[in-house]
């Protein structure tokens, strides 16, 4: 089960995903400050603790840490929802009332990466399949398969 991130966790992850390179606890801390009064230690301290969750992966350079994503925003992003629907009692209620609630942007989104991973392919067959007959699992050898006749 993947656990939500906090607040300053995921304003902290949100720059480790979007630099999409290794970083220091003070390049983060600098970002930070613009939109909030904040220590070293605590930037510091989470990114250990995300590293420890084994959000972040960590190299030592010199005398610091550079830190870089375990995995990407998106993959999160679907271990929450893939955990979020697997508490419904009716998973199809639930993704009902899912679909329900998403844009038209984002239903087209959601179409878009149906294709992308083929999850419904179109019929390989096509659409004129029937008019060659149906499959009778007979090979090639011109041997007929058990339970069928000629």
């Amino acid at each position: 089960m993947v656990r939500q991130l906090g607040e300053l966790e995921n304003a902290i992850m949100t720059r480790v995903w979007q630099w999409n390179r290794p970083v220091t606890v003070r390049e983060v801390l600098l970002d930070l400050r613009s939109e909030r009064e904040i220590a070293y230690t605590t930037v510091m301290t989470v990114l250990d603790k995300l590293h420890r969750k084994g959000w972040l992966r960590r190299e030592r350079a010199g005398r610091a840490y550079r830190y870089e994503p375990v995995s990407s925003r998106e993959a999160y992003t679907a271990a929450l929802m893939n955990d979020a629907w697997a508490t419904s009692d009716n998973p199809a209620a639930a993704l009902v009332h899912f679909f329900g609630l998403m844009s038209p942007e984002q239903r087209e989104a959601l179409r878009d990466a149906l294709r992308v991973a083929a999850l419904f392919p179109p019929d390989p067959a096509g659409p004129d399949s029937a008019a060659d007959g149906p499959d009778t699992g007979a090979s090639d050898t011109g041997e007929t398969p058990p339970g069928t006749t000629r």
